[in-house]
């Protein structure tokens, strides 16, 4: 699981793992460096909302970064809930990959970045509460 700050270092920050391809990066060694296979990846993306006015569209990039980078990167994603407003608390269950997320504070609509890669849907396999 990654949290991801800002998409890059542009902002002179240093070097940060939360920089979106330092902490895929990392992420993905980890696995394999733990016997995973990046061929049998699959990832799910909660996030990138524009809760601080000042930080602009920094959700928004990273939403676009990580689509983009699995993209590249052939990790199909099988769940998405990005953008809007509101903070999340997630749930992850590693052993079986379910997922669950809580929106917390005011309710906005959460439109979508781009469509989520077409999947035969399992059941519970994202639980939204």
């Amino acid at each position: 699981m990654n949290h991801i700050l800002v998409p890059d270092g542009a902002r002179g920050l240093g070097a940060l793992h939360s920089y979106g391809v330092n902490a895929m990066e990392i992420l993905i060694n980890e696995i394999i460096k733990h016997g995973g296979t990046k061929l049998r990846l699959e990832a799910k993306l909660f996030g990138g909302a524009s809760m601080i006015e000042r930080l602009g569209d920094v959700g928004k990039r990273n939403a676009e970064f990580t689509l983009n980078f699995l993209e590249a990167e052939g990790i199909p994603c099988r769940a998405q809930s990005l953008g809007g407003t509101q903070a999340r608390r997630i749930q992850f269950w590693p052993h079986d990959g379910r997922a669950r997320q809580k929106l917390l504070g005011e309710k906005v609509a959460l439109p979508e970045l781009r469509a989520p890669l077409k999947r035969i849907a399992k059941p519970n396999d994202v639980e939204l509460f």
